[in-house]
């Protein structure tokens, strides 16, 4: 929580006014932040100086887990993420690869579950990743990406949560995320959230202690009509301690989460927070 709290503060106090072309808005932007979650210790980075909802976030992780290509499969596990960004995005609508309602084409996790070679065929980067952690072998190249500029004309959004690089040391596992952009109050604990449980569950079921998860962020920002919510009312609150995640222990496989894992799999102890704070979302 001390982390993120800073890093707001450094956007304020050190951050530069940036045009951004996409939204139409200006944001305060810092270049460069790295934040760190400890997972062995289960310190789940759920923000408590403002409410928040973590099963949203797990669940459009455990779409990308299972490859999904579609808004309607991503709803009926608890995210409506996708649902504009399939729906509403004038460029996909009138695209030719975009195959109806609800299509997000080739984007996030079809490229880590089917990564197309020029041969026709594809690579299954996190069923790699998954078979080699549980042999204990750890090649250096642990990789999942979802950044293919090479089809990023195929799908409604390219990603700005990209890259999950596993490390092994001995029995523990690290995992080491790359984001391109973040809009630090309202993108950012869904992305925490995320990186925490990736780490978590791919420990579980490859039978590994979890380490520290490390999470480099390129481009941080708060967007103009979010700044003063944050610096007059989020920043002025204390923060709780951490609450804790709890996995069911009954998940052990990539089978397992690719079929009847939901969000009742997932509960969070301990959660104390403040209020909600609705910040503008910037499309």
């Amino acid at each position: 929580m001390k982390q993120y709290l800073d890093l707001c503060h450094r956007i304020i106090n050190d951050g530069v006014w940036i045009e951004n072309e996409r939204t139409g808005k200006r944001c305060l932007t810092v270049v460069n932040a790295d934040l760190e979650y400890r997972v062995d210790k289960n310190e789940f980075p759920l923000i408590t100086t403002r409410k928040s909802f973590f099963k949203a976030a797990i669940a459009e992780f455990l779409g990308y887990i299972r490859g999904y290509d579609n808004a309607a499969d991503f709803r009926k596990l608890g995210a409506k993420t996708w649902d504009a960004n399939a729906n509403l995005n004038e460029a996909w609508l009138n695209n030719s690869h975009r195959k109806g309602d609800d299509d997000m084409g080739r984007v996030y996790g079809v490229q880590g579950r089917a990564w197309a070679k020029p041969d026709g065929s594809f690579v299954d980067q996190l069923k790699k990743i998954v078979d080699n952690l549980k042999q204990g072998i750890d090649d250096r190249g642990e990789i999942m990406s979802f950044y293919n500029p090479g089809e990023f004309h195929m799908g409604c959004l390219r990603p700005c949560m990209h890259t999950h690089n596993f490390s092994l040391l001995g029995d523990t596992l690290y995992l080491t995320s790359y984001q391109r952009s973040c809009d630090v109050p309202l993108g950012l604990n869904f992305n925490q959230v995320q990186v925490f449980f990736f780490l978590a569950i791919i420990a579980q079921i490859t039978g590994h202690k979890p380490g520290v998860a490390y999470h480099k962020i390129v481009n941080a920002h708060i967007y103009e009509d979010q700044l003063e919510l944050m610096r007059d009312v989020q920043l002025k609150r204390e923060p709780f301690a951490s609450p804790k995640l709890i996995i069911n222990p009954d998940i052990k496989s990539l089978e397992d989460l690719e079929t009847w894992v939901t969000m009742d799999d997932f509960k969070i102890e301990g959660y104390q927070h403040h209020d909600a704070i609705a910040y503008p979302f910037s499309v």
